[in-house]
């Protein structure tokens, strides 16, 4: 088979175009990043001065952001936790047993990610309005779940699958049960991928918003509805210094979904080396 081999020019239009398209995705990052230390209440950019006023009138006396911002990460706790819940049984389901028409019940798991949310949204609001259930922190949690844990499932699919099979097989053949071998193999080497799934569920809960909105109510305001309203009713130029925070703690949630996969990456190598080396399974899966 020919080898297409790059040119010089090739190498620099590529990273010419790869550098302006991240630039492009950057941009409204670093605009709100900027603008947060603006000086001037209606966000101008670039700034004429700067200021650090608009982060500390976030906890001033009579601030309605430390509310929002405890709502908020109650509501994504309480999403995670039934998000992993879900996550973990379905993707053990998909990937570790003979479940009937597999393939359909993947696609209705992840079927939340392809409704639009204010359908999800609506349908909610309908769902838990006759159960006077609106504005409830369970029910609002209970509403992030449909569109967090696919995001869950996705990610322990992924990692369950990853996980080679043949040490779950050695662990059965020395006369382990199911249950060991799930709190014994499979969970500990599945924990970063658990770790993942928990981080991008609590994220996917935190910066929700068309479910907070309809099903919240003036005692329960999330951030983003908190940041709607003063947007909508108000120039509050501490939203830019929200926003900015907001990007921070997703910019730190990334980098330690990426430390956790690297420090759980050489895990499995390292059984799979001791189970061929102990002569429990050749590298084909067969025992010695």
């Amino acid at each position: 088979m020919m080898e297409l081999r790059s040119t010089l020019g090739g190498r620099i239009a590529l990273t010419a175009v790869a550098t302006m398209i991240l630039l492009f995705l950057a941009l409204p990052i670093v605009v709100i990043l900027v603008t947060s230390f603006s000086k001037n209440a209606f966000g101008s950019f670039p700034p004429e001065a700067w200021t650090l006023g608009w982060y500390k009138s976030l906890f001033a006396d009579g601030s309605k952001w430390p509310a929002a911002m405890s709502m908020s990460a109650l509501v994504a706790c309480l999403s995670t936790v039934f998000s992993l819940i879900i996550g973990v049984t379905a993707a053990t389901a998909l990937t570790r047993s003979e479940l009937p028409l597999r393939s359909a019940v993947y696609a209705l798991v992840l079927g939340p990610l392809l409704i639009p949310q204010i359908v999800t949204a609506l349908g909610l609001f309908l769902l838990f309005e006759p159960a006077s259930m609106l504005g409830s922190p369970i029910a609002i949690a209970l509403g992030h779940t449909v569109l967090a844990s696919p995001i869950a499932v996705l990610i322990l699919v992924a990692t369950l699958r990853g996980i080679d099979e043949r040490l779950e097989d050695a662990a059965a053949s020395m006369g382990a049960n199911r249950l060991t071998i799930a709190r014994r193999i499979t969970f500990p080497l599945a924990a970063p991928g658990v770790i993942a799934a928990a981080i991008f569920s609590f994220i996917t809960s935190f910066d929700e918003f068309y479910i907070s909105q309809f099903l919240s109510s003036v005692d329960t305001v999330t951030l983003p509805v908190q940041i709607y309203n003063s947007l909508t009713f108000d120039i509050d130029p501490s939203v830019t210094a929200i926003s900015a925070i907001l990007i921070a703690g997703a910019f730190l949630a990334l980098a330690l979904v990426a430390l956790v996969r690297w420090l759980g990456s050489g895990r499995q190598d390292s059984l799979l080396s001791v189970e061929t080396a102990t002569g429990i399974a050749t590298p084909g899966g067969e025992p010695v």
